[in-house]
């Protein structure tokens, strides 16, 4: 799919709540003019529940008119219905997308044997290449090592996974068991150093909205095995990449956004702005870094 860094994009909002579609090119643009891996569109961090099917299509239809083949364009088509994730890869693969990134389902959930069956049974009703999303936190299912190897096994279009579980422990051995076919990408911005260090690709990054440069040398470093430079960059931005998460994503990202011009700062509800405590730290430690 991709090695690197791959920006989970926010999707940028009006006052009245249409979808800033001028913004959301200047957001495109930033990413390729700092060469970032791949584009990943309607994500969590694009606030993906909320965005209407229309709106999906365009957003789709202009990251793939930028990437224009260069990187890869890939769209978050996971729900918790397994049908619709059927037809939001239909979607996708229409708009011209390069993959799809699905992630478990939630709420009504499902058992280690249940996952299988959906992810299985989703890959063989698509060309497409799919990146499984792990976040347990977000959905309350863990996809379990053995579970990604199995599934993967079965379908050789589940190429990848996010993992945003946390636990070093259980990637470790993730990458144990699949590196040798499969990708394996942090979900979690602090997690990619030690992940890619430890024989992981990449990252899927909330704070490369912000400084997509930055992102691209650590995981540039690590990948020319030059692991000093990288771990001087990490711990140098590591404070801003947690302040990043102080608050549910994407509300923190879209406040750092807001600050550099490429972002109004507009949510869709339930999600509500950034209280001012925490804009207070996030602004701080930007000045800190000489970033505004």
């Amino acid at each position: 799919m991709f090695k690197g860094v791959g920006t989970a994009l926010i999707t940028p909002f009006k006052e009245n709540g249409e979808v800033d579609y001028k913004m959301f090119e200047k957001i495109l643009d930033h990413q390729l003019e700092n060469e970032i891996d791949a584009l990943v569109v309607l994500g969590t961090t694009g606030e993906s529940p909320t965005v209407h099917l229309e709106e999906r299509k365009l957003l789709t239809e202009m990251a793939v008119s930028k990437a224009d083949g260069e990187i890869p364009v890939i769209v978050g088509t996971g729900t918790n219905d397994t049908s619709k994730v059927i037809e939001m890869n239909e979607l996708a693969a229409e708009q011209g997308a390069d993959g799809v990134l699905i992630v478990t389902p939630y709420y009504n959930k499902t058992s280690q044997q249940g996952l299988v069956d959906h992810y299985t049974y989703v890959a063989r009703k698509t060309e497409l290449p799919i990146i499984a999303y792990n976040v347990p936190s977000r959905t309350g299912v863990n996809i379990e090592p053995e579970t990604f190897q199995k599934m993967s096994k079965m379908q050789d279009n589940i190429v990848a996974i996010k993992e945003a579980s946390g636990d070093m422990s259980q990637i470790l051995n993730v990458i144990k068991l699949t590196r040798e076919n499969k990708i394996i990408l942090s979900g979690n911005d602090d997690q990619a150093l030690p992940l890619m260090m430890s024989g992981g690709s990449g990252v899927i990054s909330v704070f490369s909205n912000l400084l997509p440069g930055v992102m691209k040398k650590i995981t540039s470093y690590i990948l020319a095995n030059d692991y000093q430079s990288a771990r001087d960059l990490h711990y140098k931005y590591l404070k801003l990449m947690r302040l990043i998460f102080v608050d549910v994503n994407p509300i923190p990202i879209k406040f750092a956004m807001q600050q550099i011009g490429l972002s109004n700062n507009n949510l869709r509800r339930p999600l509500v702005n950034l209280n001012k405590e925490h804009q207070k730290l996030i602004l701080t430690e930007m000045e800190e870094l000489d970033i505004v």
